[in-house]
């Protein structure tokens, strides 16, 4: 009984570490510049649910990120499902649509456009 309250107590302060850890590590921006950047993870496996029109939002730098290929991003980025659309505006995360369980996303191209325009005025 000893051995395995001793085990589950040290399950919690590892969770609890790798919360700690996780939540001060900063994701840096996959995009180049300071600019508003939507980036849409993705898998090759799931490439019949890849959203088409993010190539298509306005007034931002657009970058894909296949996380078959690159497999460190999704932990990086903590993506959980995909596709998953972020947003950042310089080097900060300021946006993020996940996919449905069918792995479909539900957000729509005028969702994240909105998104964008609203970073874009909330800066003046």
């Amino acid at each position: 009984m000893k051995y395995t309250t001793l085990k589950l107590f040290c399950s919690y302060i590892l969770i609890i570490l790798f919360m700690i850890l996780s939540s001060s590590t900063k994701a840096q921006s996959p995009c180049e510049g300071d600019g508003i950047c939507v980036v849409q993870f993705n898998a090759g496996f799931n490439e019949g649910n890849k959203v088409a029109w993010v190539s298509e939002l306005n007034e931002c730098e657009t970058s894909f990120i296949d996380i078959q290929k690159n497999t460190k991003a999704a932990g990086k980025y903590k993506i959980v499902v995909i596709p998953t659309i972020l947003i950042f505006n310089g080097e900060e995360e300021v946006g993020r649509f996940q996919a449905n369980i069918m792995m479909q996303m539900e957000a729509k191209k005028k969702d994240i456009q909105g998104k964008i325009d609203e970073i874009i005025m909330d800066a003046f």
